[in-house]
C-alpha cells in the first residue's frame, strides 16, 4: 500500500506539471503573437508618419516657389428694397 500511494502523488503531479506546462507554453506564443503585431503596427505606423511628414513637406515647399496671386475682390449685387 506504501509504494501505490507515492506512485499516484507522483503520476498525479506529473499530470499538473505537463498541463501547466502547456498552458505556459500557450500563453508564451499568445505573448509573442501578440508583441509581433504590436512592432509591426508601430513599424506601420512609424512609415505612414514618414510619408505624411515628406508630403507636408513637398506641400509647403510647392506653396513657397509658387508666386502669391491676390483674389479679386468680389463685387457685390445691390439688393432691391422690399415692395410694399
Amino acid at each position: 500500500m506504501n509504494r501505490t500511494f507515492p506512485s499516484r502523488i507522483s503520476a498525479a503531479r506529473r499530470n499538473a506539471e505537463t498541463i501547466l506546462n502547456q498552458s505556459r507554453k500557450r500563453q508564451e506564443s499568445f505573448q509573442m503573437e501578440q508583441k509581433l503585431a504590436s512592432d509591426a503596427r508601430a513599424e506601420k505606423t512609424a512609415r505612414l508618419r514618414e510619408l505624411r511628414l515628406a508630403k507636408e513637406a513637398a506641400d509647403r515647399e510647392a506653396a513657397a516657389s509658387k508666386p502669391a496671386v491676390k483674389a479679386a475682390p468680389k463685387v457685390r449685387k445691390a439688393r432691391r428694397s422690399k415692395q410694399t
